[in-house]
């Protein structure tokens, strides 16, 4: 804990807003995007879906795999419990909802589905684009299926898989995904990992975006990583999420912005 607050009050010293940016690209999208604060129907959507989980008084066997589908930890939790503490807030899946919205991109995957409360913002932010989700344990992944189906939210394939075992075998020739939300390992080997193995997959127009990069030192040190790498053009810090673009058209420039 003492290590986040250490980092935050170093974002918070080096953040800015969009006064302060100068790459069109990047201006818009805080604009038009990051900053809109109009009020959104699909926002209602999102706040319903959080609460039927936090009303949801059921216990689930909850799963989690280390390396190589080794299970680490397997226990009994209350699924109103789970959605207090896993996956995003009702402020930052408006924002993943937004991002979605603003690109429209047409494939997206999702690494960690949890109990589904980052799915329903991709869901709804583009209802067209095919969404692919992984989940390690089979128990959340099946509650959040049924939410999905419940709120009427067809475009999500769910998959149980352990995430590497799936990357691996991802035909880079041929896939591609538009947008990518990393958020099932928090660790610096794994998120680079994870980079490397999706790497050949990119186009000019990918979204990528990393949760917790200021979780732990590893995932500092992972997040420098990816900002250095040849290939990444653009990053931009929101302290929670680390957002990376490879537009061959863009200088090099990394931003740190207060969202």
């Amino acid at each position: 804990m003492l290590f986040q607050i250490k980092s935050y009050l170093k974002f918070l010293w080096h953040s800015k807003n969009e006064h302060a940016v100068h790459s069109p690209f990047v201006f818009t999208l805080i604009t038009k995007c990051f900053y809109d604060r109009k009020p959104k129907p699909e926002y209602q959507v999102l706040k319903e879906y959080q609460k039927s989980l936090l009303e949801n008084k059921n216990t689930i066997e909850v799963t989690d795999f280390g390396a190589g589908s080794k299970v680490f930890k397997s226990n009994k939790r209350e699924i109103a419990k789970i959605a207090k503490t896993a996956g995003i807030t009702q402020k930052r899946g408006g924002l993943l909802f937004r991002v979605t919205s603003y690109f429209q991109p047409d494939a997206i995957l999702e690494i960690g589905t949890s109990l589904g409360l980052a799915t329903v913002s991709l869901s709804v932010g583009n209802p067209k684009a095919q969404i692919t989700t992984l989940e390690g344990c089979p128990e959340t992944s099946k509650i959040a299926q049924e939410q999905l189906e419940k709120f009427g939210l067809p475009n999500v394939e769910f998959v149980v898989t352990e995430f590497s075992s799936y990357l691996e075998k991802v035909n880079t020739s041929t896939e591609h995904f538009s947008l990518i939300y990393f958020d099932g390992n928090h660790q610096k080997q794994a998120t680079l990992d994870y980079f490397d193995l999706l790497l050949p997959t990119i186009t000019n127009d990918t979204v990528w975006i990393f949760d917790d990069i200021h979780w732990s030192p590893g995932m500092e040190e992972a997040w420098e990583t990816i900002k250095k790498h040849p290939k990444v053009t653009v990053t931009i810090d929101t302290f929670q999420w680390g957002f990376v673009f490879f537009r061959y058209e863009q200088p090099k420039e990394h931003f740190t912005i207060r969202v």
